[in-house]
């Protein structure tokens, strides 16, 4: 039996949940939290109007402020109800709903050749773990030739760092930098979380 997409059966045992993600972030926006710093990262790293693919991209967070900073943006998640608020709160950039594991932008008409490809919010613990490594091959297959992914997720999350790294080998990634987290600290063995900026090798 195939693995499912851990996302997915959170929905399925909870039909709320997609709800109360899109509202639990409105609620830290309103507080005043920072919801922007793996952006602004990403802003960082390429000139203006670069290409970028928000990988897993959510309601749009991520890929909203970089379209916002001028970046021709282009986002996918599989939640469709996550992709209505990304359309409806950051109009401009093209939503998709799709599935990391099968990502052929071609194919729906969108070319490849991405600048960065951001893969944020902890969402390659959330696929299915048999699909990890298809994924960051497609990830790779869209990039420019010296483009980057930009990958972070938790410890503790079912995934460990040694094994996505090697899966990203596996991928044709290497790691140009490793953090533990979005705001440049750099990458310890202690470290609970990882941010992976990886180039093709």
């Amino acid at each position: 039996m195939a693995e499912e997409n851990l996302w997915l059966r959170m929905v399925a045992e909870n039909p709320g949940h997609s709800q109360w993600y899109i509202q639990r972030f409105r609620d830290m926006a309103a507080r005043g939290a920072d919801l922007a710093g793996e952006a602004r990262m990403i802003d960082a790293m390429v000139p203006r109007g670069a290409r970028i693919l928000d990988a897993g991209c959510g309601t749009g967070r991520v890929g909203g402020f970089l379209a916002d900073a001028g970046h021709d943006v282009v986002g996918v998640d599989l939640d469709p109800d996550l992709i209505a608020v990304a359309e409806a709160e950051h109009p401009g950039p093209r939503w998709l709903v799709g599935d990391l594991a099968e990502l052929d932008l071609p194919g729906a008409g969108v070319p490849d050749g991405f600048d960065v490809i951001v893969c944020a919010g902890n969402v390659m613990t959330f696929v299915a773990p048999s699909t990890r490594a298809e994924i960051l091959h497609r990830l790779r297959r869209h990039l420019r030739g010296d483009g980057r992914v930009v990958a972070g997720f938790g410890a503790g999350r079912g995934y460990g760092f040694d094994t996505f790294l090697a899966d990203a080998a596996t991928a044709g990634l290497t790691p140009e930098l490793l953090l533990s987290s979005w705001d440049l600290r750099p990458f310890t063995p202690e470290a609970d979380f990882l941010v992976a900026l990886l180039a093709a090798a």
